[in-house]
């Protein structure tokens, strides 16, 4: 049996994700990790599309929108605060916060996140945040998830 455990939220980021959001890893479990992601005023993240992972978020503060995309089916939501969101494994997905603050969520991700490739490059709707430079393989053809 694995032990429980307790935690407070790092005062600094953890990692930054791979969509270029600040993320504060929290706890996880077998079936789940659980994480704070910050996203700065007037920020726009990298679209990305996840290989194995699903994620559920719940945005604590700030306001801004989330794009999904699931084959013809797409989306645009308003964030703010007491909003939920689901991501399923395969949905292109693109957030951006609005310019008074940061957007800040807490997200499971299910199973726990496996590691940098998990994400990878997509197309969305709006250009990353002026400097953010694009990373290599941004470049890349978009992944086939069909």
């Amino acid at each position: 049996m694995r032990e429980f455990d307790t935690t407070r939220l790092p005062a600094q980021p953890t990692v930054v994700a791979p969509d270029g959001s600040d993320v504060r890893v929290l706890l996880g479990l077998a079936g789940g990790g659980m994480a704070h992601f910050t996203l700065a005023a007037g920020a726009v993240s990298r679209a990305v599309v996840h290989r194995s992972v699903e994620e559920i978020w719940f945005v604590l503060s700030g306001h801004g929108e989330m794009w999904r995309r699931q084959g013809e089916r797409e989306a645009i939501v308003a964030l703010a605060p007491g909003v939920c969101v689901t991501i399923p494994v395969g949905t292109r997905f693109q957030f951006r916060a609005d310019a008074a603050g940061a957007l800040a969520v807490v997200g499971i991700t299910m199973p726990p996140w496996p590691g940098a490739d998990e994400a990878m490059p997509a197309t969305g709707p709006w250009p990353p945040m002026p400097g953010q430079p694009p990373r290599a393989a941004d470049a890349a053809a978009e992944p086939d998830l069909s």
